[in-house]
C-alpha cells in the first residue's frame, strides 16, 4: 500500500471543501488497519450529522483506492489474508466512537457471561458490527454473529462456554 500516495489524496480531498488540513498523521493498526488520523480547521463539516460527511470520505477514499490499484486486488488479498482496511479520522471522531463502542462490547460480553446466555446489541453500521466482532474475536468463550437485514442488523454476542 502507497500510503504517501493515499495521504496525498486524502489531503486533496478534504482541501477541495475548502478546509485547510494542518496535519496527517498515519497509524498502524492491527496486522492490516491503518489509520489516518487528520486534524482540520473546520471539523464541524464532516463529523455533524453523526459524522456522514466522514462516512462518504472514508467510501470515497477506499472506492479510488481500489481504482487506482493503491491497495493488493481485494479479492485476491482476502484469499492471502492480506486484506487491508484503511480509515480516515478527523480531529478524534472515529477514535472516539470506537473506544465506546469497544466499552458496549465488552459490557455485553461480560452480561453475556454473567447470564450465560446470548446478548442482543442495538442495531448498528457495518463498521460497528465489524468493530465488535473484532474486540471479542479473542474471547474463548464468547462467539459472535450478526443477524437481521438492512438497518435493523444486529450483533448477538453468544456464551459458548462451559456451564
Amino acid at each position: 500500500m502507497d500510503q504517501p500516495k493515499i495521504q496525498n489524496l486524502i489531503k486533496g480531498l478534504i482541501e477541495k471543501t475548502g478546509v485547510t488540513v494542518s496535519e496527517i498523521v498515519i497509524t498502524p493498526e492491527g496486522k492490516n488497519s491503518i489509520w489516518f488520523s487528520v486534524e482540520v480547521s473546520e471539523p464541524h463539516f464532516f463529523i455533524g450529522h453523526d459524522g456522514e460527511a466522514l462516512y462518504a470520505l472514508n467510501h470515497l477514499v477506499r472506492r479510488i483506492i481500489e481504482d487506482k490499484n493503491l491497495t493488493p486486488d481485494p479479492l485476491l488479498a482476502k484469499e492471502r489474508g492480506e486484506e487491508s482496511n484503511i480509515l480516515i479520522d478527523i480531529n478524534g471522531f472515529q477514535k472516539k466512537r470506537v473506544e465506546n463502542i469497544r466499552a458496549v462490547a465488552h459490557m455485553m460480553g461480560e452480561r453475556a457471561r454473567y447470564f450465560k446466555s446470548s446478548i442482543e446489541v442495538d442495531p448498528m453500521s457495518a463498521f460497528e458490527r465489524r468493530v465488535v466482532h473484532e474486540f471479542l474475536s479473542d474471547a474463548a468463550d464468547l462467539k459472535t454473529e450478526s443477524t437481521g437485514f438492512g438497518p435493523s442488523r444486529r450483533v448477538v454476542i453468544k456464551y459458548i462456554g462451559t456451564i
